[in-house]
């Protein structure tokens, strides 16, 4: 069925969940992971409190271990689980851009992604990965929440 998914995660508690959806139907389906986390770029002018108080080199060095420690959730699910796997951190500030160019370099077929459920407004200004991936994506996408 499925021989390779795309789990990308933002480090969030509704992300956590997914990865584990996302492990369990891989194990499930014999296919194997490649866990994915996108991180922003530096700015010199953001409104980002982490941007603001850090040199480019301490920004990046953090965010580098914030994913890193993303990525280990990914990892230590499928690692108990008998899943093969392997890990991505990418930085770009258009994630769902990151997941989809992702999900076509490394030749999956699903993509599996929690969604924060975002309506109205706060869905509107803020916008979601997950629908923005869901509206440009050719590979299928399944979405946890």
């Amino acid at each position: 069925m499925f021989k390779r998914i795309l789990l990308p995660t933002d480090g969030s508690e509704l992300s956590a969940h997914a990865v584990l959806a996302g492990v369990r139907f891989a194990k499930e389906t014999g296919a194997e992971l490649v866990g994915m986390t996108a991180l922003p770029d530096f700015k010199t002018f953001t409104a980002n409190a982490d941007m603001l108080e850090s040199t480019e080199d301490e920004y990046l060095a953090a965010s580098e271990a914030r994913g890193n420690q993303q990525l280990a959730v990914v990892a230590n699910a499928a690692r108990e689980a008998g899943v093969p796997f392997t890990t991505e951190l990418v930085r770009s500030d258009q994630p769902y851009e990151a997941i989809l160019q992702a999900a076509r370099q490394r030749g999956c077929d699903l993509i599996i992604m929690a969604s924060h459920g975002r309506r109205g407004i706060s869905g509107m200004l803020l916008g979601s990965e997950t629908q923005k991936v869901l509206v440009h994506s050719a590979i299928p996408v399944m979405v946890y929440r």
